[in-house]
Formats: structure tokens, sequence, C-alpha cells
């Protein structure tokens, strides 16, 4: 067997060769949803992603016999580089069941960020904390809801005993099953509403989205701003991310809760598209139009995409009339089956806290690692 190599690639030349290496390592595993090629190859592309303006990005391709074997991608995010120096990130790691290929990658990955002055590697993060993110560590055998990794079994111990990373942070998606409201969670809305008049819930509005974007975009990088690992957002980039987001959203699962006249939190749930997504392969064409057409018949699962508060106004519990408003939709709609909250910070208490209350369970488990370099 011929000996691995690995070779420094340029986006956007090589974007599409380094996207069709994860269908060659995922192929035959049921529970891996294939990205939208057009599309990643569009976010890989540095004159159309403005993520590139704020970060440098060097990605690298392991073959061996000829074949493409795994990928890699390694940032130096400016951003990250400012409030966290010597820290940089490592992303769209993939590779096939062999630790030469795994250990090859990661080097080159590591080399890079070392020559840029970086002295810690954390990943994986495709490019950061703001895109797809986390390391599958439980439940290999079930497709990941809209927005969400999957990786394969092998991963973990690699990461671990043979790459000799360590854990940084876990990440939890929560599964709330369909069923009744639960009624401490109503209680502390209707209390929280009677109590605060001034308090309304303003689904995003389609005619003026562009307007109601730049308002996220704000609450976002407060509200998200405390949070371990958080890297800001500038607004181009967020505006590209919601370029993206509008084919799939659903004004009646995107809300602001308004105190008086100011936005104090926002909530985004998406149908999980993913489960249509398992059927095109890829693409649109030939016959992935037909089922992104007849989606409704597919989905019978939401992911609770995004949820936070601005931090003047976490005195308040703001979560509970958002996650009433999304669950009396589900129930109205009558085809949810159930609802993924994803994905929560370990040590995000207070969140962790709504989510059980909800009656919801921990069933997958996301992780961050963290390797120093020499």
């Amino acid at each position: 067997m011929a000996s691995v190599e690995v070779r420094p690639i340029t986006f956007p030349r090589d974007a599409r060769r380094f996207v069709d290496t994860w269908f060659h390592i995922y192929r035959g595993d049921p529970a891996w949803v294939p990205p939208l090629v057009s599309e990643q190859v569009r976010f890989l592309d540095p004159r159309k992603n403005p993520y590139f303006r704020v970060a440098t990005v060097q990605a690298f391709q392991a073959w061996r016999d000829g074949v493409s074997v795994g990928t890699i991608a390694a940032t130096h995010d400016h951003e990250q580089a400012r409030t966290e120096p010597g820290t940089g990130f490592f992303g769209f790691f993939e590779f096939t069941n062999d630790p030469e290929v795994a250990t090859a990658l990661f080097d080159a990955a590591a080399g890079w960020l070392h020559a840029q002055g970086i002295t810690k590697a954390r990943g994986p993060f495709n490019f950061n904390p703001n895109h797809e993110f986390g390391l599958l560590v439980s439940r290999f055998d079930d497709p990941p809801c809209i927005g969400n990794p999957h990786n394969a079994w092998w991963y973990p111990d690699t990461y671990e005993n043979v790459l000799g990373m360590r854990r940084a942070r876990d990440w939890y998606a929560y599964w709330i099953p369909y069923g009744p409201m639960p009624a401490g969670m109503k209680r502390v809305s209707d209390r929280l509403l009677a109590r605060h008049p001034e308090i309304r819930l303003v689904p995003m509005s389609r005619r003026d989205y562009w307007r109601d974007v730049d308002v996220f975009w704000e609450l976002y990088n407060d509200a998200w701003s405390g949070n371990w690992g958080h890297v800001h957002m500038e607004r181009e980039e967020f505006r590209d991310k919601a370029r993206a987001l509008r084919p799939v959203l659903d004004e009646k699962l995107a809300l602001f809760a308004y105190v008086g006249d100011e936005p104090a939190a926002a909530v985004i749930t998406l149908p999980d598209y993913n489960q249509v997504a398992a059927h095109m392969n890829g693409g649109l064409f030939p016959f992935g139009w037909v089922h992104f057409a007849m989606r409704n018949v597919h989905i019978r699962r939401w992911r609770v995409l995004v949820l936070g508060v601005r931090h003047k106004f976490q005195h308040l519990p703001l979560g509970a009339p958002l996650y009433v408003a999304m669950w009396e939709e589900a129930v109205r709609r009558g085809t949810v089956r159930g609802v993924e909250a994803s994905l929560v910070l370990e040590d995000n208490h207070r969140m962790r806290g709504a989510m059980e209350r909800l009656g919801a369970t921990i069933y997958k488990t996301y992780r961050t690692y963290e390797k120093a370099l020499a």
C-alpha cells in the first residue's frame, strides 16, 4: 500500500474535489446526510463567502493510491486571535478509518497554524463556532438534524488516542418528544406575560426580511457574547448566512420577543430539511427537486437552531413564551413527532434548566477538542 500524500489545496479551484471526498468516506453510512454540493462549494469560495475577509484559511487533502481519503482546513480567525491570542481552528476534518491518514492531515494543518503564530488548535469548526461544529461522540446511527454535523464512529477514538487531543467542552442535543404542553413552562410564560404586558412576540417578516436580519445580528452578538468560545460575527457574514437560511425559514417559527420597543430575545426553529436532503444525494438534479417539492411529506421533526436573550434582559424568563409559541405551533400542525434543541453548551445551566423543565432529555453529545502545538 502506498504511503499517504497530503497536498495543500486552493479554494475555489479545488473545492469540488474537497467536497467529493466526503461522499467516498461516508459511502454506505445510512446516518450521513449529503450536503447540497452547490451550496457547500459556494461556502468554500473566498469570492462569495464574506468570512474569508476576516480569516486566513489553508485547506489540505490526503491521497492514497490515487484516491482522495481525507480533508482538513486550518483557520486563523483574526477576531479569535484578538480575543484569545494563540488559538486557531481546524475543521472539515474527514478521514477514512486509517490512523495514518488522520495523523498526516492533522500534522499538516498543525504545521500551518504554528507558522501563523498559533500555539493551540481547537475544533472541529467549519470554520469557526458560528458555523457547523462539534464532533459527535454518541448516537452514530441517527441522522443529524439540519445544521448539525455527523461523523463516523471511529473519529472520537482517533482524536483522543491517536492524535492526543483533550476534551475542551461538550455540547448537548436535547430531544423534546411530541405531547401535551408541560404545565410548568406554560405557568412561567403566562405569569411573565401577565406581569409584563409590555412584552410581545413578533414573527420575523418576509416583507422586511433584511431589516429583521440586522436586528437579529445585533441581538445574536450580544446574547452569545458571554458563551465559551463565542466569536463576534461581522454583519456581512451574518447576512450571507441569512441568505442561505431564507429558502427554508418558516416565519411562524422565527420570533422576536420585544420588551416595549426593544428586541430582547429571539428564536429560530427550522423544519428538519435533512429528512429531505437525505434523499437528494447532494443535488437538486436530476431527481432531488422531486424530494424537495414533497418536503412536507418527509419532515416529522424540527430543530430549535438558536434561542438567545440580550444580557440586559436575562433576568426575565423570556425563553418560556418563545418555547410555548413553538410548542403550540407544532401541536397546531399535527405532523411533528418531536423537536431537537441544539447545541447547548454543557455549562449553560440556564438553558439546560429550561430544556429539562420542558421534559427534554439529552440524546446526543458533541465535543470540542484542543491540542497544544509544539
